[in-house]
């Protein structure tokens, strides 16, 4: 196995283990989040979001850049959106949640897996139709947030102050159990 299979599996062995501890493979505790009554799970998504972005930020700085940004469409990532969040509405996980839950027996879970596969089979299937009609015509290109504010470390800071700040918000305000 290569470095990069090595550190991949353990990442996600790791991250795996985190997000079972912190209660992201229980659809009602996810239920609870979304009804701000129970703040641990989107806090950790924040908090896993700051640090990912700093670590891609190091390893950009380390010259290890293996990033690319994707052009923005609104038409497609509008209904992205709305798919992704009917399907976490109906089954209680997001699709690196649902792996996890399968991970540890949970047989809803592994429903909402095969959903999940069978709607990415629909879209690979439809791809070559869907692009120019949902892509296309609402392509803006590609932006980031270093392109609006003109540099990459104030985008960084940014970044980080504004979900630093939602951090402190939902501990703050959402009801705790």
């Amino acid at each position: 196995m290569t470095p990069n299979i090595v550190l991949g599996v353990f990442s996600g062995i790791a991250f795996g283990f985190i997000i079972q501890r912190v209660g992201a493979t229980d659809p009602d505790k996810m239920a609870r989040a979304h009804l701000m009554q129970e703040p641990q799970i989107p806090m950790f998504m924040l908090t896993a979001v700051i640090l990912s972005a700093l670590g891609i930020a190091g390893l950009k700085s380390a010259g290890i850049d293996t990033t690319r940004v994707l052009p923005l469409s609104l038409g497609a990532t509008t209904i992205a959106g709305i798919l992704f969040g009917i399907g976490w509405g109906l089954c209680g996980y997001c699709p690196g949640t649902t792996w996890a839950a399968a991970g540890e027996g949970r047989m809803d879970a592994l429903f909402a897996l095969a959903g999940g596969l069978a709607g990415a089979a629909v879209f690979a299937h439809l791809h070559d139709t869907l692009i120019p009609l949902l892509y296309d015509p609402y392509n803006l290109g590609q932006l980031t947030v270093a392109d609006l504010t003109g540099s990459p470390l104030s985008a960084m800071v940014l970044f980080c102050l504004g979900l630093g700040a939602a951090v402190w918000g939902i501990s703050a305000v959402w009801k705790k159990s």
